[in-house]
């Protein structure tokens, strides 16, 4: 069976209610073999926990989620840091997040979704999404 194109921006609104909340953030947390083993099931718990309390966890309602939540939360295989997991990746500030343990996630949230400083201990390389990738540097550096 062949998926339909759908035009009318109110099926689109009513299929992915992600296009129409005012998402700011997405997260990524590392839950492949090398982070698992660094604890990355519970960082990304608690992540889960903590954006919920907040109510700004973007999703389904009946899952105690908001769905004009600004943060979209997702578990995934590798943001390319596995070998010093956990590995968060916050996007669309490009900044991955090295070694982070679940007593970090408030931090993270605090500092960077909440105020938008980013967590300099753990932060292991950053791409600004306005930043070509020839320019992207590690250890905190923005200048070429």
């Amino acid at each position: 069976m062949e998926n339909k194109f759908v035009e009318d921006i109110d099926e689109l609104n009513r299929l992915a209610p992600v296009i129409s909340a005012p998402v700011r953030y997405h997260i990524f947390v590392c839950t492949g073999k090398s982070c698992s083993a660094a604890d990355s099931p519970q960082v990304k718990e608690t992540f889960e926990r903590e954006l919920k309390s907040l109510g700004i966890l973007f999703g389904n309602q009946k899952k105690g989620k908001n769905p004009k939540g600004s943060v979209v939360l997702t578990e995934c295989a590798s943001v390319g840091l596995c070998a010093i997991g956990a590995a968060v990746l916050v996007y669309p500030d490009g900044v991955w997040y090295a070694q982070v343990r679940a007593q970090d996630v408030a931090e993270i949230i605090d500092r960077h979704i909440i105020n938008g400083q980013v967590v300099e201990r753990l932060a292991l390389l950053r791409i600004p999404a306005d930043v070509s990738s020839e320019s992207a540097m590690g250890s905190g550096d923005w200048e070429a």
